[in-house]
């Protein structure tokens, strides 16, 4: 199985979150063991925000996780969750992270390892998540 991981799971790993570390971190080490894990360019722009430099980053992140490209296929699923969160009256004006990130972890057939658990499961009922 592959599995999509979510920015907020590193980002408790990365500040050692007082709450989520543990989770986190017991998580990542268990689905690293069994499962090909991945980060997009999504993922990766969010969890780069607590860094200066590039190079920072790279050496904390984990060699276990790979990075994948975000399929066309997604971003037009993104799309049209986007649409059906305006819908519904979501206040945003352009497409969340979120469902890129949903929308390529679904696509693909991968499961998602996240605690934003209520976004993905509106837009993406039939995603496989990985949630506390």
């Amino acid at each position: 199985m592959s599995v999509l991981v979510d920015s907020n799971i590193l980002i408790d790993i990365f500040v050692k979150d007082k709450h989520w570390f543990s989770w986190s971190c017991d998580i990542l080490q268990s689905l690293a063991l069994q499962e090909t894990l991945y980060i997009n360019p999504i993922i990766y722009a969010e969890i780069s925000i607590s860094f200066q430099e590039m190079d920072d980053l790279e050496k904390i992140l984990p060699d276990f996780i790979r990075r994948a490209d975000l399929p066309y296929e997604a971003c037009f699923l993104a799309g049209k969750c986007f649409l059906e969160y305006r819908k519904r009256g979501g206040q945003k004006t352009s497409p969340l992270p979120d469902f890129f990130i949903g929308s390529h972890a679904f696509i693909k057939n991968w499961t998602l390892v996240s605690r934003d658990k209520g976004r993905y499961e509106t837009y993406f009922p039939h995603l496989k998540l990985i949630t506390p």
